[in-house]
């Protein structure tokens, strides 16, 4: 069977959810190769192999971690040259992104980035995307090379699928452009003790109708509570009520959890656009006619200093 290869995105060997995804996703076209670059390579590998990967590809070198992408693109091409997949499938973080489309270049073949769904074609994988503001889905496959694909969050659930995953060293060549960007300096972001936005399977999200940066305390208990992720619309961020970060849409991030709570957001296209593939949307709008309400699978028409409370409590009694 032909074989897929996976960028394993992990931090210190512990393995993110979206390359369980993607694992899950690489099953449908063919055989699951993982390649794992830097530190970590033991600890992820079962975790790997449990999710499908036949064999787990690493390499470890200071490079990965001083400079910028460019050296773990030269990475990807190694295993490319090494495996001649069918496909190649990275996560649709800002990174990947930049990794998949570097990678396309060098080895001639076309690219589709943020792909919420994947199947096996007649003449290649087809991928599915959300395109136009997620107003309309389209299929499409790649017509030149080997597939390189971008996959967003939460585009699958992870299955347990036991494979081998035997682990081989990955030879790996640096170019002369990989040292071109140094990493200076880091700082650690200071957790809240939630799930990465992108990553989230529940998102809630505070828009103008907060009102305040002093009033997201609401939305964050209510985020607590079912174990939830924070967003903002634009407005909210622009107002300075809440970090850019943490901002839903067309400027900011794109996410796609399976339960998705707009309070106090109208619904614009530009908020829409960021958050319209969520499995399950619910509203809260004290405006019966915000444009939110055309796309939401529940709607409640109230004023969110009563709504929100009242769902907080509620979620953490039957929780109780």
């Amino acid at each position: 069977m032909a074989e897929v290869l996976v960028y394993v995105d992990h931090v210190d060997g512990a393995v993110r959810k979206p390359t369980l995804e993607l694992l899950t996703l690489a099953r449908r076209i063919g055989e699951p190769v993982a390649v794992h670059l830097g530190a970590g390579a033991d600890a992820a590998a079962a975790t790997l192999a449990e999710y499908g990967a036949v064999k787990v590809l690493t390499a470890d070198a200071a490079e990965f971690a001083d400079y910028l992408v460019v050296p773990k693109v030269d990475a990807l091409q190694a295993a490319f040259e090494a495996v001649s997949p069918v496909a190649v499938l990275v996560p649709s973080s800002a990174e990947g992104k930049e990794i998949a489309a570097r990678l396309a270049v060098r080895i001639g073949s076309g690219i589709i980035t943020d792909a919420v769904d994947l199947e096996a074609g007649a003449e290649g994988p087809v991928a599915t995307q959300s395109v136009f503001a997620a107003s309309y889905s389209t299929k499409s496959r790649v017509t030149k090379g080997t597939p390189v694909i971008t996959v967003k969050p939460n585009s699958a659930a992870p299955e347990a699928a036991p494979a081998a995953g035997t682990v081989e060293q990955l030879a790996v060549s640096f170019g002369s452009a990989s040292t071109g960007t140094k990493v200076v300096s880091r700082t650690p972001r200071e957790s809240t003790g939630r799930p990465e936005l992108t990553e989230a399977a529940i998102v809630v999200s505070g828009g103008r109708g907060v009102n305040g940066a002093e009033n997201f305390s609401l939305i964050e208990g209510l985020a607590d509570s079912l174990g939830a992720a924070v967003g903002a619309s634009r407005a909210a961020v622009d107002a300075g009520w809440y970090p850019h970060t943490n901002q839903v849409g067309q400027t900011g991030k794109s996410v796609s959890p399976q339960l998705y709570i707009a309070a106090g957001i109208s619904g614009a296209i530009q908020h829409r656009a960021g958050m319209q593939t969520s499995k399950t949307i619910v509203a809260i709008n004290k405006d019966a006619e915000a444009p939110i309400f055309d796309l939401v699978d529940y709607g409640v028409v109230g004023d969110l200093f009563e709504v929100v409370p009242q769902l907080t409590e509620e979620v953490k009694s039957r929780k109780g």
